[in-house]
This record gives C-alpha cells, sequence and structure tokens, in this order.
C-alpha cells in the first residue's frame, strides 16, 4: 500500500500528457517538446518515467492481449509513433497534432537535451554491433553526451541472477535514462516489470537502436510525413515483415473504423483516459 500511494502521488505531482483511448489502448496527445519537457520535470523531480512510443502495430498488439494492455496503459506516456495513430486521435478527439512522436528522433532529442545538462544515459538491448555503432554515432551526433553503460542481453528469458545483475548494473552506473531497444512487447514488459527495480526513467523506442546505428535505413522524410515508412521497411525486409504489415495493419484499420463509427455515430460516452 506505501509503495502504491508512493507511485500515484508522484504521478499527481508531475503533469502528464492526457491520454485518449486508440482501440483500447490509452495514447498519449503529446509532442517532441512536451514529452522532451515532461521527462526531463521528472527527471529533476526524481520521479523514474515510463515511456512508449507506439506505432499501429503496437497499438494493435496491445489491444489484442489484456494483460500487455493492463501493462502499458499504466505507463505514464505512450507517444503516438506513427502518423495512423495520429490521424486516429485527431478525427476521435480533434487533439489536432500536426506531427507523431517517432522513437527514434525522440531517442536523439533526448540525448541531445541530456547531453547539454550532463544527464548520463544508459543503452539495453539490441545485438553488441549494434550497440557499437550505436554509441559511436551517438556519440557524434550528440557531443558531450554521457553513455554511462550498455548491454545486449540474450535473447532469452532472463534468469533471476541475470535479472538481478542487468538492474544492479543499470542503477549503478549512475544513469537517469535508460534506453530500451528490445522489440515490441518485449520492451514494454521489461519496462513494466522493472519500473520500481530500475532506478531511472525507462524510455522503450525499438528500432532506434537499428536506425541510429546504421545498421538499418530510415525511410525518406517524405515517405514518414505520409505514413507511408511501413512500405519502405517492408520493401527492406520483405521476409521478416511483411505478415506484420499485412495483418496488423488491416486490423488496425478495421478496429479503428469500428470505433470511428460507434463514437461518431451510435455513442458519446468520453473515451478519454
Amino acid at each position: 500500500m506505501e509503495l502504491l500511494s508512493r507511485k500515484i502521488g508522484e504521478v499527481m505531482a508531475l503533469s502528464l500528457p492526457r491520454k485518449y483511448q486508440v482501440i483500447g489502448v490509452g495514447v498519449s496527445a503529446t509532442t517532441y517538446s512536451e514529452t522532451v519537457e515532461t521527462v526531463m520535470q521528472g527527471i529533476r523531480k526524481g520521479q523514474q518515467l515510463v515511456v512508449t512510443a507506439f506505432p499501429v502495430h503496437g497499438v494493435v498488439i496491445a489491444s489484442q492481449d489484456q494483460a500487455l494492455k493492463a501493462k502499458v496503459n499504466s505507463f505514464d506516456i505512450i507517444t503516438p509513433d506513427g502518423h495512423p495513430v495520429r490521424w486516429a486521435m485527431n478525427i476521435l478527439y480533434d487533439t489536432r497534432l500536426t506531427d507523431r512522436v517517432y522513437g527514434p528522433e525522440l531517442m536523439l532529442r533526448l540525448c541531445r537535451r541530456v547531453a547539454e545538462e550532463g544527464i548520463g544515459i544508459y543503452l539495453y538491448g539490441s545485438y553488441p554491433h549494434v550497440l557499437d555503432g550505436l554509441h559511436n554515432n551517438l556519440i557524434r551526433m550528440c557531443p558531450n553526451l554521457l553513455i554511462l553503460g550498455w548491454e545486449s542481453p540474450p535473447f532469452r528469458p532472463l534468469t533471476p541472477k541475470e535479472d538481478h545483475e542487468a538492474v544492479a548494473k543499470i542503477n549503478e552506473s549512475g544513469a537517469q535514462i535508460v534506453f530500451l531497444g528490445l522489440g515490441c512487447p518485449l520492451q514494454d514488459n521489461f519496462a513494466f516489470d522493472h519500473r520500481d527495480k530500475i532506478k531511472a526513467t525507462q524510455i522503450c523506442v525499438g528500432a532506434a537502436f537499428d536506425f541510429h546505428a546504421g545498421s538499418k535505413k530510415m525511410a525518406p522524410p517524405w515517405m514518414q510525413r505520409n505514413g507511408l515508412e511501413w512500405l519502405f521497411r517492408l520493401k527492406q525486409e520483405p521476409k521478416r515483415l511483411w505478415r506484420r504489415y499485412l495483418y496488423f495493419n488491416s486490423a488496425f484499420l478495421v478496429k479503428i473504423t469500428d470505433q470511428i463509427i460507434r463514437q461518431k455515430f451510435f455513442t458519446r460516452y468520453p473515451l478519454r483516459l
């Protein structure tokens, strides 16, 4: 009870972006600048936030998994990582968001900000060679950035001993932001399971590790602006991604169309969180 009361008090002490329900998932109506400022305020107040960036497939995965949905809906911020998610929020709630809050871009903006203020970060996820490239490129893009540690965990559930050692290593580093690049939903489950163990703000950024390391290419800006990043990534990795985009894009379209019809024409219940 004491832990629950403390966590509730922390959230109330910090002004968080308002959430709106998108097929059952509470997505924050936020911007890059607001998310960065909220994270920085949390650090100054000594509050460890949990932030994730959800594109279409993240929203659909959470909407279909009750346990995962309950976990991510408890997060402090879920940014609208994909333009279709942003468009849905604008249609449903008139949020008037002019841009998404894309995980890789959010990571870069936060790294630049903490570099200016001498705040350390920790990188957790992906493969060793990706982390090497990510470390080097972040230092180049963000002069004076303090990367206090990095780790590529095994691609299997951690043993209790391994988990304890990973948490200890992160906490002993003194980092105040931990970027998680484990992919959805692994990184979201990890963040939830460790929100009271890791003494730092956790930010789930998925493929940002690969993009900033240079191991995968980002879509051209015009494709990103028009919600066509999925098509670019599909061209890059057709065997791995065709099922994801065929299923999740279709499922999102069906689910969000149903929500729009129900909310706009048949019900007037508020879905704001």
